[in-house]
């Protein structure tokens, strides 16, 4: 099966280092594991492919230059018709998937008058994040091609119960489906989980956005530190919000037990991964949480226990003292109370952790995902798969 995969974000380089890189890297690679021939239509390469992405073929869309936000906007709709055109020279394609972007319908549409499937995967409410995070001038435009491109697609994947809840004001219910985040297990096969020392390291990876609740880790393992004095904090990526968080520690006093990786390659994360005792998703509140955490599935699939925020789809994959601890959403003290638990109990840290794991490999992996996304395209479609 020919599979055209188009991303038009301008915010993901395809082979980069945040997490929405790995998210499209690691569909690509399933898809293909399960047979199929991909070929990669993108805005933003970002950076080399992976050894085992090589060969794939990549059709770059035209680049959007950092110009003011009203001009990008513009560009990135005109792109719409350079979409097209590529897609109409691979020739014949079976499904066409996309990642939905602010500004791309041409996709779908392609798709719906060649009459071959064309699935959306929705990984947030992109239109309200782009205002409160980064600033979106032309709303009525974003609404256009959000209606344009939702009624073009023959299936949308939501990657949370949550999106689905946004996008039932565009799209039928009936054709959303829900597919959360996954894991590569060949990723974790070989990793040994840090071995028991006198230090105790807590992890975090992440992009440092302002939803990650990185001041309240500050704020925790300053408290576990009191009581914890060879407790350390591995914080693994980069991102707006790092200045800041060194500011807080360094006020702490704190600068000498805390390591900051930077941006690291997506083959690096298990490394590091592998120098924790315990990883923590310390979310703060928020009534529109709408989001499929990778770090956690990842955390998971490396053997470690984790202590999450008790918010939205964390609800469904954690079960308490079994395959993870929950803590309420933003409650810095209730994450130190329960990071000396996990401290003072080695034997509690292997069972959550192996439990963690399981629960992964068996139920979340982006082979799994893979397999979904070709079943729900041969309900659209003529497709041998």
């Amino acid at each position: 099966m020919r599979i055209a995969y188009v991303c038009a974000d301008l915010g993901i380089p395809v082979f980069g280092k945040k997490g929405c890189s790995i998210h499209v890297q690691e569909v690509i690679r399933a898809l293909e594991k399960q047979g199929s021939e991909v070929e990669l239509l993108a805005t933003r390469i970002g950076g080399t492919p992976p050894i085992d992405l090589a060969n794939i073929i990549v059709h770059k869309l035209p680049y959007i230059p950092k110009v003011e936000i009203e001009v990008r906007e513009k560009i990135a709709l005109g792109i719409n018709e350079d979409l097209r055109l590529n897609l109409q020279g691979l020739g014949n394609i079976d499904l066409i998937y996309e990642r939905y972007s602010l500004w791309s319908y041409s996709a779908m549409e392609f798709a719906q008058k060649r009459g071959i499937p064309g699935i959306l995967e929705v990984n947030s409410p992109l239109i309200k994040e782009q205002i409160k995070y980064r600033g979106l001038i032309d709303v009525d435009s974003a609404e256009m091609v959000a209606s344009r491109v939702f009624e073009a697609a023959a299936a949308v994947i939501a990657v949370s119960e949550e999106v689905k809840t946004y996008l039932i004001k565009y799209v039928d219910a009936e054709k959303i489906y829900v597919i959360p985040n996954g894991v590569n297990p060949d990723r974790f096969s070989n990793l040994n989980v840090a071995a028991e020392s006198e230090d105790f390291t807590v992890g975090f990876v992440g992009t440092f956005k302002p939803w990650h609740g990185l001041s309240i880790l500050t704020e925790a393992f300053a408290q576990l530190h009191q009581k914890v004095p060879q407790s350390r904090l591995l914080i693994v990526g980069d991102g707006p919000e790092r200045e800041n968080i060194q500011a807080e520690l360094s006020v702490l006093g704190l600068d000498d037990c805390i390591e900051f990786t930077g941006a690291v390659n997506p083959d690096q994360v298990p490394q590091f991964l592998a120098k924790m005792n315990v990883a923590v998703a310390p979310y703060p509140a928020q009534s529109d949480f709408y989001f499929s955490p990778l770090k956690v599935y990842e955390y998971m699939a490396a053997g470690l226990p984790v202590v999450v925020s008790k918010i939205g789809q964390l609800v469904d994959l954690i079960e308490p003292e079994v395959n993870g601890i929950f803590c309420p959403p933003g409650d810095a003290i209730a994450l130190a109370e329960a990071l000396e638990k996990l401290w003072r109990s080695p034997s509690l840290r292997h069972s959550l952790g192996q439990a963690a794991r399981q629960k992964v490999i068996k139920n979340h992996t982006w082979n799994d995902v893979a397999q979904q996304i070709l079943h729900i395209a041969g309900l659209y479609g003529d497709l041998k798969l």
